[in-house]
Protein backbone atom coordinates (compact mmCIF):
# COMPACT_ATOMS: atom_id res chain seq x y z
CA UNK A 1 0.00 0.00 0.00
CA UNK A 2 1.40 3.06 -0.81
CA UNK A 3 -0.78 6.27 0.30
CA UNK A 4 1.04 9.10 -2.14
CA UNK A 5 1.31 6.77 -5.63
CA UNK A 6 -0.87 8.36 -8.09
CA UNK A 7 -1.27 5.96 -11.12
CA UNK A 8 -0.24 6.93 -14.49
CA UNK A 9 -3.16 5.60 -16.70
CA UNK A 10 -2.71 6.33 -20.35
CA UNK A 11 -5.61 7.73 -22.64
CA UNK A 12 -5.51 11.01 -21.27
CA UNK A 13 -7.46 12.41 -24.57
CA UNK A 14 -10.75 9.99 -22.87
CA UNK A 15 -11.36 12.61 -20.76
CA UNK A 16 -13.62 14.85 -22.55
CA UNK A 17 -16.06 15.76 -20.11
CA UNK A 18 -17.18 19.56 -20.12
CA UNK A 19 -18.11 21.11 -16.74
CA UNK A 20 -20.85 23.07 -18.33
CA UNK A 21 -21.92 24.93 -14.80
CA UNK A 22 -18.56 26.87 -14.50
CA UNK A 23 -18.57 29.91 -15.12
CA UNK A 24 -16.06 31.53 -16.81
CA UNK A 25 -16.10 35.16 -14.82
CA UNK A 26 -17.23 36.26 -11.06
CA UNK A 27 -17.69 39.23 -8.90
CA UNK A 28 -14.60 40.73 -8.19
CA UNK A 29 -15.68 41.13 -4.93
CA UNK A 30 -16.59 37.77 -3.78
CA UNK A 31 -14.69 35.32 -5.89
CA UNK A 32 -11.98 34.72 -8.43
CA UNK A 33 -12.44 33.65 -12.02
CA UNK A 34 -12.52 29.62 -12.17
CA UNK A 35 -9.17 27.81 -12.84
CA UNK A 36 -10.78 25.05 -15.10
CA UNK A 37 -10.57 22.18 -17.65
CA UNK A 38 -12.76 19.45 -18.68
CA UNK A 39 -12.15 17.55 -15.71
CA UNK A 40 -12.23 19.97 -12.89
CA UNK A 41 -11.79 23.59 -11.65
CA UNK A 42 -11.68 25.66 -8.67
CA UNK A 43 -11.80 29.27 -7.60
CA UNK A 44 -11.29 31.31 -4.66
CA UNK A 45 -14.48 32.25 -2.77
CA UNK A 46 -15.11 35.04 0.24
CA UNK A 47 -17.48 35.44 2.79
CA UNK A 48 -19.11 38.70 3.93
CA UNK A 49 -16.90 40.71 6.06
CA UNK A 50 -17.58 40.88 9.93
CA UNK A 51 -17.56 43.53 11.90
CA UNK A 52 -15.49 42.46 14.61
CA UNK A 53 -11.59 43.67 13.58
CA UNK A 54 -10.09 40.83 15.17
CA UNK A 55 -12.02 38.10 14.03
CA UNK A 56 -10.59 35.63 11.47
CA UNK A 57 -10.93 36.42 7.59
CA UNK A 58 -13.35 33.49 6.16
CA UNK A 59 -12.96 32.24 2.35
CA UNK A 60 -12.58 29.10 0.95
CA UNK A 61 -11.20 27.14 -1.92
CA UNK A 62 -14.31 25.78 -4.06
CA UNK A 63 -13.76 22.69 -6.07
CA UNK A 64 -16.19 21.44 -8.85
CA UNK A 65 -15.43 18.09 -10.37
CA UNK A 66 -16.67 17.02 -13.50
CA UNK A 67 -19.19 13.85 -13.30
CA UNK A 68 -17.55 10.84 -12.32
CA UNK A 69 -14.52 12.35 -11.21
CA UNK A 70 -13.24 12.41 -7.63
CA UNK A 71 -10.29 14.20 -5.63
CA UNK A 72 -8.80 13.68 -2.61
CA UNK A 73 -9.21 14.05 1.41
CA UNK A 74 -5.80 15.13 3.56
CA UNK A 75 -5.23 11.44 3.87
CA UNK A 76 -6.33 9.46 0.60
CA UNK A 77 -6.09 6.00 1.76
CA UNK A 78 -4.96 3.17 -0.50
CA UNK A 79 -3.94 5.54 -3.30
CA UNK A 80 -4.16 9.07 -4.50
CA UNK A 81 -2.25 12.50 -3.92
CA UNK A 82 -4.14 15.03 -1.34
CA UNK A 83 -4.47 18.34 -2.26
CA UNK A 84 -1.95 20.62 -1.47
CA UNK A 85 -2.51 24.55 -0.68
CA UNK A 86 0.25 27.17 -1.10
CA UNK A 87 -0.62 30.48 -0.18
CA UNK A 88 2.70 32.13 -1.16
CA UNK A 89 2.50 35.77 -2.93
CA UNK A 90 -0.25 36.50 -0.43
CA UNK A 91 -0.57 40.26 1.08
CA UNK A 92 -0.64 41.07 4.10
CA UNK A 93 -1.40 37.65 5.09
CA UNK A 94 0.13 36.32 9.05
CA UNK A 95 -1.60 32.50 8.41
CA UNK A 96 -4.11 30.89 6.61
CA UNK A 97 -5.65 27.64 8.29
CA UNK A 98 -7.42 24.93 5.84
CA UNK A 99 -10.36 23.25 6.91
CA UNK A 100 -11.18 19.70 5.76
CA UNK A 101 -14.92 19.01 5.35
CA UNK A 102 -15.58 15.10 6.05
CA UNK A 103 -15.26 12.88 3.39
CA UNK A 104 -16.47 9.77 1.42
CA UNK A 105 -15.05 6.14 0.93
CA UNK A 106 -14.60 4.80 -2.63
CA UNK A 107 -14.21 1.58 -3.83
CA UNK A 108 -12.87 1.17 -6.99
CA UNK A 109 -10.49 -1.93 -8.52
CA UNK A 110 -9.73 -3.76 -4.93
CA UNK A 111 -9.07 -0.61 -3.54
CA UNK A 112 -9.91 2.09 -1.22
CA UNK A 113 -9.97 5.92 -1.36
CA UNK A 114 -10.70 8.44 0.36
CA UNK A 115 -12.00 11.83 -1.01
CA UNK A 116 -15.03 13.96 -2.46
CA UNK A 117 -17.24 14.17 -5.86
CA UNK A 118 -18.95 17.03 -7.35
CA UNK A 119 -18.64 20.38 -5.46
CA UNK A 120 -16.29 20.50 -2.34
CA UNK A 121 -15.36 24.02 -0.15
CA UNK A 122 -12.80 23.75 1.95
CA UNK A 123 -13.15 26.32 4.68
CA UNK A 124 -10.23 28.81 5.05
CA UNK A 125 -9.29 31.17 8.09
CA UNK A 126 -7.25 34.21 7.46
CA UNK A 127 -4.96 36.20 10.15
CA UNK A 128 -4.03 39.05 8.77
CA UNK A 129 -0.41 41.45 9.41
CA UNK A 130 -2.40 44.26 10.06
CA UNK A 131 -6.14 44.08 10.48
CA UNK A 132 -6.58 47.91 9.25
CA UNK A 133 -5.02 46.94 6.02
CA UNK A 134 -6.76 45.01 2.80
CA UNK A 135 -5.81 41.12 2.11
CA UNK A 136 -4.54 39.92 -1.26
CA UNK A 137 -5.05 36.00 -0.77
CA UNK A 138 -3.32 33.92 -3.61
CA UNK A 139 -3.10 30.35 -3.71
CA UNK A 140 -1.58 27.66 -5.59
CA UNK A 141 -3.59 24.32 -5.53
CA UNK A 142 -1.55 21.07 -6.56
CA UNK A 143 -4.57 18.13 -6.63
CA UNK A 144 -5.25 15.49 -8.36
CA UNK A 145 -8.94 13.58 -9.90
CA UNK A 146 -9.16 10.27 -10.73
CA UNK A 147 -11.74 8.23 -12.90
CA UNK A 148 -10.87 5.87 -14.88
CA UNK A 149 -7.44 7.49 -15.08
CA UNK A 150 -5.78 10.03 -12.61
CA UNK A 151 -4.64 13.52 -13.71
CA UNK A 152 -2.23 15.65 -11.54
CA UNK A 153 -3.70 19.56 -11.77
CA UNK A 154 -2.39 22.68 -11.08
CA UNK A 155 -4.60 25.22 -9.76
CA UNK A 156 -4.21 29.35 -9.13
CA UNK A 157 -6.22 32.07 -7.83
CA UNK A 158 -6.29 35.63 -6.78
CA UNK A 159 -8.88 37.36 -4.39
CA UNK A 160 -9.02 40.38 -2.70
CA UNK A 161 -11.03 40.08 0.68
CA UNK A 162 -12.68 42.34 2.85
CA UNK A 163 -15.11 44.12 0.41
CA UNK A 164 -19.06 44.08 0.41
CA UNK A 165 -21.69 41.51 0.93
CA UNK A 166 -20.97 38.03 -0.43
CA UNK A 167 -23.51 35.73 -2.15
CA UNK A 168 -21.15 32.62 -1.03
CA UNK A 169 -22.08 32.98 2.46
CA UNK A 170 -24.05 29.97 2.71
CA UNK A 171 -21.86 27.70 0.77
CA UNK A 172 -19.10 28.94 3.18
CA UNK A 173 -21.53 28.24 6.10
CA UNK A 174 -22.61 24.71 4.96
CA UNK A 175 -18.97 23.81 4.39
CA UNK A 176 -17.76 24.61 7.76
CA UNK A 177 -20.85 22.64 9.42
CA UNK A 178 -19.35 19.89 7.19
CA UNK A 179 -16.17 20.00 9.11
CA UNK A 180 -15.64 17.09 11.67
CA UNK A 181 -16.15 18.10 15.58
CA UNK A 182 -13.54 17.61 18.05
CA UNK A 183 -14.40 14.94 20.41
CA UNK A 184 -13.45 12.70 23.32
CA UNK A 185 -12.66 9.17 22.86
CA UNK A 186 -15.23 7.66 25.04
CA UNK A 187 -17.59 10.74 25.07
CA UNK A 188 -21.55 9.21 25.61
CA UNK A 189 -23.00 11.12 22.95
CA UNK A 190 -25.22 9.79 20.55
CA UNK A 191 -22.11 10.67 17.88
CA UNK A 192 -18.62 9.20 19.36
CA UNK A 193 -16.06 6.91 19.63
CA UNK A 194 -16.75 4.70 22.90
CA UNK A 195 -13.60 2.24 22.81
CA UNK A 196 -10.22 1.74 20.51
CA UNK A 197 -8.19 -1.24 21.74
CA UNK A 198 -5.21 -3.39 19.98
CA UNK A 199 -5.48 -7.02 19.73
CA UNK A 200 -3.26 -9.93 17.78
CA UNK A 201 -3.46 -10.18 14.70
CA UNK A 202 -2.46 -12.56 11.58
CA UNK A 203 1.18 -10.89 10.90
CA UNK A 204 0.19 -7.39 12.24
CA UNK A 205 -2.06 -6.42 15.29
CA UNK A 206 -5.34 -4.95 14.39
CA UNK A 207 -6.96 -1.87 15.94
CA UNK A 208 -10.67 -2.32 17.22
CA UNK A 209 -13.07 0.51 17.36
CA UNK A 210 -16.41 0.75 18.96
CA UNK A 211 -18.33 3.64 17.84
CA UNK A 212 -22.03 4.90 18.72
CA UNK A 213 -23.78 6.45 15.47
CA UNK A 214 -27.62 7.68 15.18
CA UNK A 215 -28.00 8.38 11.09
CA UNK A 216 -26.62 5.84 8.37
CA UNK A 217 -24.80 5.98 6.10
CA UNK A 218 -21.95 5.51 9.35
CA UNK A 219 -17.79 5.57 8.09
CA UNK A 220 -14.37 5.37 10.16
CA UNK A 221 -11.24 6.94 8.73
CA UNK A 222 -8.05 6.38 10.59
CA UNK A 223 -4.62 8.59 10.38
CA UNK A 224 -1.27 8.24 11.63
CA UNK A 225 0.56 10.81 13.46
CA UNK A 226 2.32 12.04 10.93
CA UNK A 227 1.71 11.88 6.95
CA UNK A 228 4.01 9.06 6.46
CA UNK A 229 2.17 7.00 8.16
CA UNK A 230 -0.36 4.82 5.71
CA UNK A 231 -3.02 2.84 7.74
CA UNK A 232 -5.63 0.93 6.14
CA UNK A 233 -9.30 2.09 5.82
CA UNK A 234 -10.80 0.64 8.77
CA UNK A 235 -13.92 -1.71 7.80
CA UNK A 236 -16.75 -2.34 9.31
CA UNK A 237 -17.42 -5.56 11.38
CA UNK A 238 -19.68 -7.84 13.57
CA UNK A 239 -19.63 -8.39 17.55
CA UNK A 240 -20.26 -5.00 18.55
CA UNK A 241 -21.78 -4.26 22.16
CA UNK A 242 -25.69 -3.93 21.59
CA UNK A 243 -26.43 -0.43 20.45
CA UNK A 244 -23.07 -0.01 18.55
CA UNK A 245 -21.19 -0.56 15.34
CA UNK A 246 -17.55 -2.00 15.18
CA UNK A 247 -14.98 -1.23 12.78
CA UNK A 248 -11.40 -2.97 12.88
CA UNK A 249 -7.57 -2.52 10.49
CA UNK A 250 -4.82 -3.68 10.67
CA UNK A 251 -1.85 -1.69 12.69
CA UNK A 252 -0.08 -1.88 9.08
CA UNK A 253 1.87 1.08 7.05
CA UNK A 254 3.77 2.27 9.83
CA UNK A 255 6.65 4.51 8.56
CA UNK A 256 10.37 2.74 8.90
CA UNK A 257 11.99 3.20 12.22
CA UNK A 258 8.44 4.64 13.70
CA UNK A 259 7.05 2.91 16.87
CA UNK A 260 3.46 2.18 17.60
CA UNK A 261 3.86 2.44 21.07
CA UNK A 262 2.41 5.66 22.21
CA UNK A 263 1.38 6.81 19.04
CA UNK A 264 -2.33 8.85 19.20
CA UNK A 265 -4.26 7.85 16.48
CA UNK A 266 -7.00 10.15 14.52
CA UNK A 267 -10.21 8.72 13.68
CA UNK A 268 -12.65 10.77 11.80
CA UNK A 269 -16.21 8.79 12.10
CA UNK A 270 -19.37 10.15 10.18
CA UNK A 271 -22.84 9.47 10.86
CA UNK A 272 -25.45 11.33 8.20
CA UNK A 273 -24.69 14.75 7.78
CA UNK A 274 -22.61 14.76 10.72
CA UNK A 275 -19.29 13.98 12.03
CA UNK A 276 -16.06 13.91 14.55
CA UNK A 277 -12.73 14.09 15.11
CA UNK A 278 -11.13 11.67 18.07
CA UNK A 279 -7.74 11.90 18.95
CA UNK A 280 -7.01 8.24 20.05
CA UNK A 281 -3.64 6.95 21.86
CA UNK A 282 -2.97 3.25 21.05
CA UNK A 283 -1.82 2.29 24.84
Amino acid sequence: MNATTLRQLPGLAAAAFVIAALPVSARADDASPWDADARAGMRLIAASPTRAIDEAIRAGVELKLAPGWKTYWRYPGDSGVPPRFDFAGSQNVKSVAVEWPAPHRFSDDGETTIGYKGTVVFPLRIVPQDAAKPVQLHVALDYAVCDKLCVPVQGRAALALGGGASSHDGALAAAEAAVPKRAKLGDAAPLAVRAVRREAGDGHPRIVVDVAAPDAPIDLFAEGPTAEWALPVPDPAEGAPPGLHRFVFALDGVPPGASAAGAVLTLTLTSGGKAIEVAAPLD
